[in-house]
């Protein structure tokens, strides 16, 4: 929720709203308030037709000091209206440090809600009263006002909400003492495992060592072969015919006695004097047998690293949905030592169901059936974490389809499915809702999203990034702009405007949206030039919807609304960064090779 959403249903009848920060943090822009409403900033009592702003947190500097708040609250006079804006965290709100304070003023707390900013976490509503006033809901709606019923349901509700609230204590205390356990018996488990790296260093130290020996001795021979062939007559004899051939004046007098002195020294050490052409005979060297894996097909790059590299036992289709956001390479029993030392990936993932599968390279592995495979896998895996690689299990499926897959050391083991590519579905059969809640929650993107964090790698939800292109031209546009960019559901990455230093732009900021000018650095670009179009809430979220689909270049609606469709040319709603930096004009983007696909240009929330 945004600041202006949960104060504005509170300004019926006030006229001022009195600043009483005393921090660094400035709520102007915050505010967005109505006309007939203004900013004040003094130290008088604050009485009926007013409403006090303050603000309560941990940063002195930014959020004000507590005594400085309840001196504030001092002022407070019946019908006077404030709202608290707090720096805590909602389950670490310290409210009862305030608590005294309202009650001995005669300060009733309305209404309370969660904001979503990174410096202000929730806010509460309160009234200086001499009676009772009813409470509010859960959407900021004031209930039928009767005293005795409203104190009734206070305290009932403070009953029963403290009856709850202790519960989910108890529960988040317990949750956090079996992280800390699971965590103590990760490092445990890691400690123990540091002899089998060690085993394997040793292991791998001892094949270096024999390659090192062979490669010394097979640049001796070929040393030898090089001093005996330099030392041969043959070439000798070639060099001296050579230099003649290149100056005929000077070397072509001196040959004959050149050859007779080379026919001299073969006679002298017991060569054959018969012919000059003779060659000695050097012995080949016995052919090594060349123990390398060759890999026929894999997914390289030498382009700076900021894809996932995953590489493990999948599935053919989860490599192919895996393969859209991150560079997957499949290991098979003969190549997996190999695979896993030349690319580096930043994790090591065993699919449960490639193992418990009938068919394929790895089938039966777990199962007790292939000890052959069983043993191979294990060497894997201990390779990987040797190598500081992170090793998962991605279980989705029954564990006991492959109970050895579990005796295996993993870093981390993940259950359920590996999500839905958007691709896949069929947006008539399954409808827009369908596709919005795969693309938030089910997709292999999202999926691909949480492996990322478990292993440090790459995170391919920053594909979805989107730059909102703007030029706000006064106060209106600047609010209609704030307004638009927080209401959708896909929150815009970025804001690039003109010049944000004269716009009061701070919210954005505040609710993590980088503001600047300049290109944009997202990958993909909306222009919002226009601010007085209105657009709903699911606008974004649609148009990445729509092209995580299609793997279009380019997104936006026709005269004809074609929906879900191919087209040759649309009026682009949203569109790759890269295409947009190319300079290529819009009417030719179809002709140059890009793909345009077309939604419906509005939809209602």
């Amino acid at each position: 929720m945004r600041l202006t959403d949960l104060l504005h249903p509170h300004l019926d009848d006030v006229t001022s709203v009195v600043d009483a920060t005393s921090g660094g943090l400035r709520l102007d822009h915050y505010l967005h308030l109505p006309p007939g409403v203004e900013l004040r900033r003094h130290q008088e009592p604050v009485g009926e037709g007013e409403l006090m702003l303050l603000c309560y947190g941990p940063d002195l500097a930014l959020h004000g000091a507590e005594a400085d708040c309840l001196a504030a609250l001092e002022r407070m006079r019946p019908g006077g209206r404030g709202l608290i804006v707090f720096g805590h965290p909602g389950t670490e709100l310290p409210y009862h440090r305030l608590l005294d304070s309202l009650v001995a003023h005669r300060c009733q707390v309305l209404h309370a809600a969660s904001l979503g900013y990174t410096h202000l976490h929730s806010g509460a509503v309160f009234a200086c009263t001499e009676e009772l006033l009813p409470p509010h809901d859960w959407f900021g709606h004031p209930l039928p006002a009767d005293g005795f019923a409203t104190a009734l349901r206070i305290a009932d509700e403070y009953v029963l909400a403290d009856f709850v609230s202790r519960s989910q204590r108890a529960r988040l205390i317990d949750l956090e003492r079996a992280a800390e356990e699971t965590a103590r018996a990760l490092e445990t488990a890691r400690a123990d495992g540091l002899a089998e790296r060690l085993a394997a260093a040793l292991r791998d130290k001892d094949q270096l060592s024999t390659a090192l020996r062979r490669a010394r001795e097979r640049t001796g021979v070929l040393e030898a072969r090089v001093a005996m062939l330099e030392g041969s007559t043959s070439l000798r004899i070639g060099k001296a015919l050579v230099s003649a051939a290149r100056s005929p004046k000077r070397r072509a007098a001196r040959l004959p006695g050149e050859l007779y002195g080379l026919w001299r020294q073969r006679k002298a050490k017991g060569g054959r004097p018969a012919g000059l052409r003779t060659s000695a005979t050097v012995p080949a060297p016995e052919p090594q047998a060349d123990d390398r894996f060759h890999l026929a097909h894999r997914a390289l790059s030498v382009a700076p690293r900021d894809r996932l590299v995953i590489t493990g036992v999948l599935t053919d289709g989860t490599a192919r949905d895996f393969a859209a956001d991150a560079v997957v390479s499949r290991v098979l029993p003969h190549d997996g030592r190999l695979l896993v030392e030349r690319t580096d990936p930043d994790v090591f993932l065993v699919q449960l169901s490639a193992c418990a599968a009938q068919e394929g390279p790895w089938s039966l592995t777990g199962t007790g059936l292939a000890p052959d495979l069983d043993r191979r896998l294990a060497e894997l895996v201990s390779q990987a974490r040797g190598l500081g690689r992170t090793a998962v299990l991605w279980r989705d499926g029954p564990a006991s389809s492959a109970p050895g897959l579990t005796l295996l050391p993993w870093d981390t083991v993940l259950d359920g499915d590996t999500g839905t590519a958007l691709c896949r579905l069929d947006p008539v059969t399954d409808g827009r809702d369908r596709l919005r809640d795969v693309f938030l929650q089910d997709s292999t993107r999202v999926r691909l999203a949480r492996l990322a964090a478990l292993t440090g790698g790459p995170d391919p939800l920053a594909e979805r990034r989107i730059a909102v292109l703007a030029a706000p031209r006064d106060a209106t546009d600047v609010a209609r702009l704030v307004a638009q960019t927080l209401g959708q559901l896909h929150r815009p990455a970025e804001v690039i405007v003109a010049d944000p230093a004269g716009l009061a732009l701070g919210e954005l900021t505040a609710a993590s949206v980088a503001v600047h000018a300049g290109p944009p650095t997202a990958p993909w670009v909306a222009d919002w030039t226009d601010l007085t179009e209105d657009r709903p809430d699911t606008l974004l979220l649609d148009l990445l919807c729509a092209q995580e689909f299609s793997g279009a270049d380019a997104v936006g609606h026709t005269p004809a609304a074609d929906d879900y469709a191919f087209v040759p040319a649309l009026k682009p709603l949203l569109v790759r960064r890269s295409l947009l930096d190319s300079g290529t004009p819009p009417d030719s983007w179809s002709r140059a090779g890009h793909r345009l696909f077309a939604v419906r240009g509005k939809e209602p929330s």
